[in-house]
């Protein structure tokens, strides 16, 4: 057996808006447009479970995603996605029930670099916004993912897809 990690990077947000908290920035039409792109290309290899960070942004690429690519599957949306370590989201993974085998995780940066590149054992994997990598580990459940041992099956940026 064998578990399936997808993270993605939430679209782009708008930094020229004032927020009263950075959580509750939106997406920018650029972004708007990534999410829906990136959801479609997910279609075929949609997962059985979505969490989210509980920020505005994140959500909001999650929601454009999974309509854009069909993909109907329960989302989960936590705060302890929202500028967490990458320590922290390998706790999260490691609570995903047994029956889950492909997990998407929308969240971050830095976080979803430094976690990418921690769980292939090295490198520098550079997530723009909007960027979505599939992480595949030899394990029968998901406490047993640990640094290291992923696989790095794809790692899709917007701007090749884009017009």
């Amino acid at each position: 057996m064998s578990k399936k990690l997808i993270l993605f990077r939430h679209g782009k947000s708008d930094w020229s808006a004032v927020y009263k908290k950075d959580c509750d920035r939106n997406l920018t039409k650029r972004g708007i447009e990534t999410a829906k792109t990136m959801g479609r290309l997910l279609s075929n290899a949609t997962p059985d479970l979505v969490i989210t960070s509980s920020a505005v942004r994140a959500k909001r690429t999650v929601e454009l995603a999974l309509q854009a690519g069909q993909w109907g599957c329960p989302v989960q949306v936590t705060n302890q996605l929202y500028e967490a370590s990458p320590t922290q989201v390998l706790t999260i993974i490691h609570q995903v029930a047994i029956e889950i085998n492909t997990l998407l995780l929308a969240g971050h940066e830095p976080t979803c670099s430094a976690l990418a590149s921690q769980l292939i054992g090295g490198g520098q994997l550079r997530f723009p916004t909007g960027a979505i990598a599939r992480i595949d580990f030899d394990v029968d459940i998901w406490q047993q993912v640990t640094c290291g041992q992923g696989v790095l099956r794809w790692l899709l940026q917007p701007k090749l897809f884009q017009p």
